[in-house]
């Protein structure tokens, strides 16, 4: 590891947050990571603690929640902090969360909604930034069919 994480922008624009994330986290848990949901709104981590239990009918993914006991021993924490309670290498920006301290995290991925003005312009402006400070950034969008392609 580096010690500076991969920065992945994931731009939604046919799918919603709810829709993506419990795919790209059942993929960093196939992966052997632990990952951390960071988001500055309590009732956006209330929505996805929900989610994640439901988003399949025969299944759930196993999450937990950084002001509940036991957040260390959880492969997926949901956090407001961004604190690296449970040791994870995959950082899941959402909102207008800052990124915060990156030490131990092998790729970030921030997660923006692209049918929103307001989130594209911070997206763009976070990219701007990221870049002028040398972080390796990757840019994904989603093709007509659905499926992610990296764009940049």
């Amino acid at each position: 590891m580096s010690g500076k994480p991969e920065i992945w922008f994931y731009h939604l624009e046919r799918s919603s947050l709810d829709q993506v994330l419990p795919t790209l986290l059942e993929k960093t848990l196939e992966r052997g990571w632990r990952a951390l949901i960071k988001s500055s709104h309590a009732h956006r981590l209330d929505d996805l603690d929900e989610r994640l239990w439901t988003f399949h009918e025969e299944s759930f993914l196993p999450h937990g929640r950084a002001d509940q006991p036991h957040a260390d021993r959880q492969p997926v924490l949901l956090s407001e902090s961004g604190e690296n309670l449970n040791g994870a290498q995959a950082l899941f920006i959402v909102d207008d969360a800052e990124l915060g301290a990156t030490e131990g995290i092998e790729r970030c991925f921030i997660i923006f909604d692209g049918r929103d003005a307001t989130a594209l312009q911070q997206a763009r402006g976070r990219w701007k930034a990221l870049k002028a400070q040398g972080a390796e950034l990757a840019y994904w969008r989603q093709t007509d069919a659905g499926r992610w392609e990296k764009a940049a």
